[in-house]
């Protein structure tokens, strides 16, 4: 059973275990805390690994009845789930909308956050033209239409874990709920509470950034910019889809566990 903590929109569920430095894992739209399945058990044998599944996503429930899911929302939920497990110098491994809210509190309580680590993230991307894409996918009517294809496409499912990803995206994908929350928050991602890179020069965390080069929701170029505008970031790239961790957990693992180690501070 999931532990649950309490946020501004509800109850989050998260799972816990292992010992050591605390790392924080967080996931995409659509997705749950098990696309980390492959990695960890691995992480947990020096970390305490914290995987947290958004709000109605995976075993947390719905949100309060007026909440608007947006990226920035999703921050929001991350700021409250630290403080009330009381974090601080956690590493955060963020991937999509999860790597948007691990870097922004980076910039908001740089004391919660020691190393992240950004696979296939958000928040670097934004200018006209990305904007009037995210505008257009915002839209319910051409988002329930692309939905299913796109994450076919930037999955490029291989394994049977990138397979079960998938599959629960899929089902989640094919309910009005799942349909309304990804047109919502691709609107978002047009806000400019979205944009991190005026910000970005305060991110003082050592900062690695995985990208998987087949991903056709944010593609490899953005991975380039994403690096660029992180003061001394580091950029590795994996020939993967949009979840790198679940498509080559080996590969991820490689590059993510010796950055970990090489920039760990006190455990808490």
């Amino acid at each position: 059973m999931a532990n649950t903590v309490e946020t501004r929109v509800g109850r989050v569920a998260y799972s816990d275990g292992g010992d050591g430095p605390v790392v924080v894992l967080l996931h995409a739209t659509l997705h749950d805390r098990r696309d980390f399945d492959p990695i960890v058990p691995e992480l947990r044998r020096a970390y305490r690994v914290i995987a947290l599944d958004w709000p109605g996503h995976g075993d947390s429930p719905a949100p309060t009845p007026d909440y608007r899911p947006t990226a920035a929302s999703y921050a929001d939920v991350l700021t409250d789930v630290v403080a009330g497990l009381d974090l601080s110098n956690a590493a955060f491994i963020g991937n999509s909308v999860g790597g948007f809210a691990a870097a922004r509190l980076a910039i908001t309580d740089p004391h919660r956050v020691s190393q992240l680590v950004l696979v296939n993230t958000g928040g670097f991307t934004a200018g006209p033209v990305t904007n009037l894409y995210c505008r257009t996918l915002g839209t319910p009517a051409v988002m329930k239409r692309v939905l299913p294809r796109s994450i076919r496409s930037y999955m490029k499912a291989t394994g049977d874990n990138d397979h079960a990803v998938q599959e629960r995206a899929l089902a989640r994908a094919s309910t009005r709920e799942g349909v309304m929350l990804t047109a919502a928050l691709w609107r978002s991602f047009a806000e400019p509470d979205y944009d991190l890179r005026p910000h970005a020069d305060r991110i003082t965390a050592p900062c690695l950034v995985i990208w998987g080069s087949r991903d056709t929701a944010i593609p490899m170029r953005l991975g380039r910019s994403t690096a660029a505008a992180i003061p001394g970031a580091r950029l590795e790239v994996l020939p993967t889809g949009h979840v790198p961790f679940s498509s080559d957990p080996a590969g991820f693992l490689a590059l993510a566990t010796p950055f970990l180690a090489a920039a760990r501070r006190t455990p808490q």
